[in-house]
């Protein structure tokens, strides 16, 4: 069993719904799903949140992601803490920093960050970072702005050994996505090689980054089955230990519901 600890259902990626990929998922033995709520306004954080109201295993994110950080005005800030206080939003993000694609203003990304993090700390949940050509900076925010109070997970992890030990110093847990299995992976995969096994989670970024052997399609969630594999026979276990790891690791870092006793999960 294994948790997709981030995807994006929402219509803006499924215009056709998201019934059918997530059946694909749980046939491939996916019990629950982290639905990432960004876009360019919050109704992909109120379709999430629909999803999740909708179906027991999937769960909730709100945010403005760095792509997105210019569209932020301060009018938005009473609907985000109203959407992100509902019991099914399980996370604040994705948030950060991107300094590769600079789809927006830097200036802009450093500040929806830091309101992202305030979010966060107000409504006592973790945070769920984006960071791309930007890690001392992000760490440095992350510091400043005291989101250790909450801890939270770096989504689609592509940073070396130093910016691990510093992101989980910080209480920050480092999910793996299909990143993991790409030829020129080698830093990723040393990463993975070596983390603590109860800070190591799994993700599709779906639809982005399918992983090999999938390379090509459309990334789903029912595709984390590879990364799990991939992270299994990287790290010297089997599937079945990576699947009831990293399960549990979001189970505890998500605080996800007793609704997962059921599937034997937590």
């Amino acid at each position: 069993m294994l948790i997709d600890s981030h995807c994006h259902l929402d219509p803006a990626h499924q215009p056709t719904g998201a019934t059918e990929t997530l059946s694909r998922a749980r046939a491939a033995g996916v019990v629950a799903f982290v639905c990432i709520g960004v876009g360019r306004s919050l109704d992909a954080a109120r379709a999430a949140i629909a999803l999740a109201e909708q179906r027991p295993d999937v769960f909730a994110t709100v945010g403005v992601q760095p792509h997105d950080a210019s569209i932020f005005v301060e009018s938005m800030w009473p609907d985000l803490v109203e959407l992100a206080r509902n019991p099914r939003v399980v996370a604040i993000g994705e948030t950060g920093l991107d300094f590769f694609h600079d789809l927006s203003p830097r200036s802009a990304q450093r500040m929806v960050f830091r309101r992202m993090i305030e979010l966060a700390l107000e409504v006592g949940k973790p945070v769920v970072v984006h960071t791309r050509d930007a890690p001392d900076e992000t760490l440095r925010m992350l510091n400043d702005q005291g989101a250790q109070r909450v801890g939270g997970i770096i989504h689609c992890f592509s940073g070396d050994l130093a910016f691990a030990e510093n992101a989980l110093a910080l209480d920050f847990d480092l999910s793996f996505s299909g990143l993991l299995t790409f030829e020129k992976a080698d830093e990723i995969r040393h990463v993975a090689a070596v983390a603590p096994a109860e800070r190591i989670l799994v993700e599709t970024d779906s639809p982005y980054l399918a992983p090999v052997p999938m390379r090509g399609r459309p990334c789903e969630p029912a595709y984390v089955v590879h990364t799990a594999r991939k992270l299994a026979q990287i790290r010297g276990v089997s599937f079945e230990t990576i699947s009831a790891q990293t399960t549990a690791n979001a189970v505890r870092r998500l605080s996800l519901p007793a609704v997962l006793a059921c599937e034997g999960v937590g």
